[in-house]
């Protein structure tokens, strides 16, 4: 029996299928999801989401949120989720300089360091699993 997985975000559905398995980046950990799983909420942390289908994989980015489970669906609530294969690479980077460059300029310009530190994160999971993807390419599991 297959699993429902929906990703949403404030801004839209970012996912909507049949999968084989997802993995989470929990608050508390990585947590894996087959069929038949015991109900749960969760809140969500910030890393990537892999899904397994069909014998590929597929990532997102995701930040943040609330998960939740039921035997036959899981439902994922993020503040921000992106498609690996989505991911402008050189964005990131650039997203990544310019947090960098305000945390450590941050006390004399007023810069909001926790917003600064955000940013800083979510261009690193970004430029992560951008990365992964084109380094390994869509995966297929044989």
């Amino acid at each position: 029996m297959p699993l429902r997985l929906e990703i949403v975000t404030p801004e839209r559905q970012a996912y909507a299928d049949e999968v084989d398995a997802v993995v989470l980046p929990g608050s508390e950990g990585e947590l894996g999801v087959l069929p038949h799983h015991a109900p749960l909420v969760s809140t969500l942390g910030a890393g990537e989401l892999r899904i397994r289908k069909g014998g590929t994989e597929e990532s997102f980015a995701i930040f943040g949120g609330f998960l939740q489970v039921r035997p036959d669906k899981v439902v994922v609530m993020a503040e921000l989720a992106d498609l690996a294969s989505e991911i402008d690479l050189e964005a990131a980077r650039e997203a990544q300089r310019a947090a960098q460059k305000a945390l450590e300029t941050g006390f004399s310009e007023g810069v909001d360091l926790s917003t600064a530190r955000a940013a800083l994160q979510q261009a690193l999971i970004r430029i992560r699993v951008a990365e992964r993807r084109h380094r390994e390419g869509p995966r297929h599991r044989g």
